[in-house]
C-alpha cells in the first residue's frame, strides 16, 4: 500500500494537484454549539472533527497533510477531538469512519488517501457503504476547483461525502494541497451547515420531548 508516495509523485486526480457500531445517541459532549436564524438557523458555529489519514507508507509524525486539515480547522475556530492513521485496508478504513460518527464528541468526520484508482485505493467504498445519505455535489464541486489546477487529471480522483448515522463525512485524496482546497474551499463553509441539518429531527423530537414533559409537568402542578 503506498498512498503517500502516490501523493507525492503521481499528481493525478487522487491527489488534487501534484505540487499541492452504526447506531445513535451522540454527539452529547462536544462543544456547546451555537445556532443562527433564518436558513441558517441550524448550523453548528463550533465543531469537533474526527480526522483520518489513510495510508500504508507513513506514520502519524509524517503526516503533512493530517496537519494541513487540522491547522485549517483550528484557525477557523473548531476542535479536533480526535485524530488517527489507518492503512488503505477497507475493513480498518471503515470501522474506523464508523466509530468516529459513533463518537459522542464528533460532529463531522474528514479523511485523506485512498480516493484515487490504483487497487489499494479503497477509502470511498469503505466510506460510501456506511452512508445513510450521499452528497454527491461535494465531490463534484471539488472536482471543478481542482480543475482549475491540474487540468484533466482531476478525473482520477473520486473525493466524495456523505451522512453517516447524523454525521457529515468529507473524504479527501490524500495530498496537501489536496487537502487545504477541499478544506478551506468545501469543508469549512458548508460543514456548520450540514452537521446541523443532519441532526435536525433529533434536535427537534428532544425539544418537543422535553416540552411535552414540561406541559405535564405544568399540569400536574395545576391539578394539585
Amino acid at each position: 500500500m503506498n498512498d503517500a508516495s502516490d501523493d507525492s509523485n503521481r499528481g493525478d486526480g487522487e491527489d488534487g494537484d501534484p505540487d499541492h457500531n452504526h447506531g445513535h445517541g451522540h454527539h452529547g459532549n462536544g462543544h456547546d454549539h451555537d445556532h443562527g436564524h433564518d436558513h441558517h438557523r441550524h448550523d453548528i458555529s463550533e465543531l469537533d472533527f474526527a480526522v483520518l489519514t489513510v495510508s500504508s507508507s507513513r506514520g502519524i509524525d509524517e503526516d503533512a497533510a493530517g496537519d494541513a486539515i487540522i491547522e485549517r480547522l483550528e484557525a477557523a475556530g473548531h476542535a479536533v477531538a480526535v485524530r488517527e492513521l489507518v492503512n488503505d485496508d477497507y475493513d480498518s478504513v471503515q470501522d474506523t469512519i464508523d466509530r468516529f460518527a459513533n463518537r459522542g464528541d464528533v460532529d463531522c468526520v474528514v479523511t485523506t488517501g485512498g480516493t484515487g484508482v490504483t487497487p489499494d485505493d479503497v477509502t470511498v467504498e469503505a466510506a460510501e457503504q456506511l452512508f445513510d445519505k450521499r452528497l454527491p455535489g461535494f465531490g463534484e464541486l471539488f472536482r471543478s476547483l481542482s480543475r482549475e489546477e491540474i487540468g484533466t487529471r482531476v478525473v482520477g480522483t473520486r473525493a466524495t461525502a456523505g451522512i453517516a448515522d447524523g454525521t457529515p463525512v468529507f473524504c479527501l485524496p490524500g495530498s496537501e494541497n489536496a487537502v487545504e482546497l477541499g478544506t478551506e474551499s468545501i469543508v469549512l463553509e458548508e460543514a456548520p451547515h450540514l452537521a446541523g441539518l443532519a441532526r435536525r429531527d433529533d434536535a427537534e423530537t428532544e425539544n418537543g420531548v422535553e416540552a411535552e414533559n414540561g406541559t405535564e409537568s405544568e399540569g400536574d402542578g395545576n391539578g394539585a
